[in-house]
């Protein structure tokens, strides 16, 4: 069973999501805050394998409340709803450690698959975040990677380094297996030990790592 927390500040929200939510069998609502640094509490607390966060919150926003959240030892993974799409707020989500990020306009079909692969470790973002996080990791120029992360780098067979670029580029494991005429099995086991080589969450994460150290 995923274990789901809501951290949103309006209980209209909050309600529909546990009505959702609450239709599938394999997904359970442990709790809701209505502002971030509840959110936080209820994390240590409670315990979640995903917590949906809202990113303007009172008290404490949902970037900051990610940041607490994911810093703690073994942390549940965050997807970020927001009614915004704005750089910014993409940007310094996923530098706070979200594994996900979707509109609130986004289908509930999508939203629901969405916490299932967030919890089964994956990372996820819509198309048009893609976009936009992309475009930002883009305009930024990256720092030569210090001899610590080269040497992470090391690991990585040409193939996994292949794989790494497709990825920071937002490609799919579908789209992937394509380019490099692979399996998706065989695409998804050269993710898995990519992230782990280079002690990575997930491939929101690994977007962000090729783009800094000039990868992508």
């Amino acid at each position: 069973m995923i274990r789901v927390l809501l951290a949103d500040d309006e209980e209209l929200m909050r309600g529909g999501l546990r009505m959702m939510l609450g239709t599938q069998p394999d997904i359970t609502v442990v709790g809701e805050g209505a502002d971030g640094a509840r959110a936080v509490l209820m994390a240590r607390e409670l315990r979640p394998d995903v917590v949906l966060m809202d990113v303007r919150m009172p008290v404490l926003d949902g970037v900051a409340a990610t940041a607490r959240i994911t810093a703690a030892e073994d942390p549940p993974r965050v997807l970020v709803l927001t009614t915004f799409e704005l750089d910014e707020y993409v940007f310094a989500a996923v530098r706070a450690g979200a594994s996900a990020f979707l509109l609130k306009r986004t289908e509930p079909e999508t939203l629901i698959e969405g916490v299932r692969t967030v919890a089964a470790g994956e990372g996820l973002l819509g198309p048009s975040v893609t976009r936009r996080l992309l475009a930002e990791f883009a305009r930024v120029s990256p720092a030569p990677p210090p001899q610590a992360v080269q040497r992470r780098l090391g690991r990585l067979t040409a193939r996994e380094s292949e794989v790494l670029g497709l990825v920071a580029r937002g490609l799919s494991n579908a789209e992937i297996s394509a380019r490099l005429h692979i399996g998706e099995v065989t695409t998804k086991a050269h993710v898995r030990r990519v992230l782990a080589k280079l002690e990575l969450r997930d491939r929101i994460q690994a977007v962000g790592f090729a783009h800094d150290h000039g990868l992508a």
